[in-house]
């Protein structure tokens, strides 16, 4: 008898699941979502108040988590963000096929599910365009679908301006959104410095 562990699951079988616990399927494998922090739904919360900003009066719909979005029938994910431009895709219980840009607000706990699993996934479902946008320390990296692979195409700082290869029009300046973040303890990153040696030799230097 086929175990849990073994079984593919489909959407069908997870259109039935009937509980709070929010699910993906990933190659049939089902994967427990845990709760968001604080950081991540103010992250998230801004970063959908600009892109509606910018698609107002698009044709484009800007969706937020939870929302289901099915790429296959054994493939169901809940991104934290979408953008999708054709209507037939908006069904009333989820969304059908990639969206255009799919942006997901990486944690310590989803880190690895969401540069792995769902990379390869998203970028075998054709979805042009991927964000990973890390809270702390504040980093934006801008993937492009190239075949079925993503190559990455942009990376920003809390500084930096993003443009959208899959909406050339769409500049996003990351100051206002990476600034909402409350205080997070400092990290002791590379930063541009002098070797104390270096400094007392040129000042023996004629």
């Amino acid at each position: 008898m086929e175990s849990w562990q073994e079984k593919r699951y489909t959407f069908a079988d997870f259109s039935r699941w009937d509980d709070d616990q929010r699910w993906e399927l990933i190659d049939g494998h089902p994967y427990a979502m845990s709760s968001p922090l604080s950081i991540h739904q103010i992250l998230s919360t801004e970063l959908l108040f600009a892109l509606r900003s910018h698609f107002s009066g698009h044709p484009c719909r800007v969706l937020h988590a939870p929302m289901d979005v099915k790429l296959s029938e054994h493939d169901v994910v809940q991104p934290d963000l979408l953008v999708v431009c054709e209507p037939g895709q908006i069904l009333r219980t989820h969304i059908e096929g990639p969206p255009r840009l799919v942006i997901e607000i990486l944690s310590e706990s989803t880190q690895r599910h969401d540069r792995l699993r769902k990379l390869n996934l998203y970028g075998r479902a054709g979805v042009p365009e991927y964000w990973l946008v890390t809270p702390h320390p504040p980093m934006l990296e801008v993937l492009q679908n190239r075949d079925g692979l993503f190559t990455t195409v942009g990376a920003h700082s809390e500084t930096g301006v993003l443009i959208s290869p899959a909406f050339p029009e769409l500049r996003l300046e990351l100051g206002p959104i990476f600034a909402s973040l409350p205080p997070q303890p400092p990290i002791d990153e590379v930063r541009e410095s002098v070797p104390a040696y270096a400094v007392a030799g040129s000042r023996q230097a004629p």
